[in-house]
């Protein structure tokens, strides 16, 4: 799946929607530059889950940030985590990545590409990134189903992209 967000506001719409597809927690993959868009996706996809957007802010310096849902969200609790200066996996472990695999837990993982193989194969991959020509608001938001065809994540990406065509 591919959407072009116009500004901010797009961005944190495409998220909530995202949200409203989401059927139970797992794992999301936030990839793309620095300054592309990855934490306004976080704080969309968190007002999606009835959390405060305001509470959510990038956790580059303490790894991750874990925040109760609303009690009618599909997922208890949201842990934002940011890989960009994690150097080691072992450094994931120690700050808790088994707890943030619980059930009921949705985690949102902004630099995800650096530690690939250290989360689990059944996630969602969504990458933002600037296009190479047109207005320096406008991103391009693409999505893709990890853990083989007919996995979970794939009808979380049909129920979204009919929420947000």
């Amino acid at each position: 799946m591919r959407w072009i967000s116009r500004n901010p506001a797009d961005t944190q719409a495409l998220a909530r929607g995202l949200a409203a597809a989401l059927d139970e927690g797992g794992v999301v993959g936030l990839c793309g530059a620095l300054g592309a868009g990855k934490t306004e996706f976080a704080k969309g996809l968190a007002a999606g889950l009835g959390i405060d957007a305001a509470q959510l802010s990038s956790p580059t310096f303490v790894i991750a940030g874990e925040l109760p849902t609303a009690p009618s969200a599909v997922v208890e609790r949201l842990v934002h985590a940011d890989f960009y200066r994690v150097e080691h996996e072992d450094e994931l472990e120690m700050a808790g990545l088994a707890d943030w695999l619980a059930p009921g837990t949705l985690l949102l993982a902004e630099w995800a590409d650096r530690f690939p193989r250290e989360l689990p194969a059944d996630r969602l991959d969504i990458r933002i990134e600037r296009p190479a020509d047109g207005d320096p608001e406008d991103r391009i938001v693409s999505a893709r189903a990890l853990g083989g065809p007919g996995g979970r994540f794939e009808r979380v990406l049909e129920r979204w992209s009919e929420a947000c065509p």
